[in-house]
């Protein structure tokens, strides 16, 4: 009994080590926060930064992994309904911890003719508070940020329902573009 509750407590606060080490990741700005700058490469190895899209309104969009279901209908929706985001003057841009290659792989299959960017270590998604750590696994939280064209923070989406996310944030643009 008492290798048990050893075992127990062994495992309860290993536990509790990986829920507070994969808790951590910065704070999630909030609306009127400035959104925090980057510059990161994309499929194609081009570099965006932030300070790019002064004057748009943009659509940075956090995902965990490339052509894993969740993430294909996400960023699919997106494609889809891309052209009524332009027309409102966003740019949507997907950010994940996958490299370039596996952008450009998952770009390619399924059309996506935006920017996916490559945070291989991390630090944006930390600094936007949507990096999951769990040691030998890290990868993006499912978060999205509306950024306005002042480069600062207008919604923050932090449960998200990947078949109308996209559609979601239309209609938060017709909102916030009304006031």
């Amino acid at each position: 009994m008492k290798l048990f509750l050893l075992l127990a407590a062994v495992l309860v606060g290993g536990g509790l080590l990986v829920w507070a080490r994969a808790s951590y990741a910065g704070e999630v700005p909030k609306a009127g926060d400035a959104a925090p700058e980057f510059k990161l490469s994309d499929q194609s190895g081009k570099t965006h930064a932030l300070a790019d899209y002064r004057g748009k309104w943009v659509v940075l969009y956090f995902y965990p992994k490339d052509d894993t279901p969740g993430c294909t209908e996400e960023a699919c929706s997106f494609r889809d309904d891309l052209s009524a985001l332009s027309k409102m003057g966003a740019q949507v841009v997907g950010v994940s911890v996958d490299d370039t290659d596996s952008h450009a792989e998952f770009a390619k299959k399924y059309h996506l003719p935006f920017p996916l960017l490559a945070d291989k270590d991390g630090q944006v998604a930390a600094r936007y508070g949507a990096l999951l750590n769990l040691g030998l696994l890290r990868f993006a939280k499912r978060y999205t940020f509306l950024v306005d064209p002042q480069g600062k923070i207008a919604k923050t989406y932090l449960k998200v329902e990947t078949s109308r996310h996209s559609r979601e944030i239309i209609e938060d643009l017709n909102r916030l573009a009304a006031k």
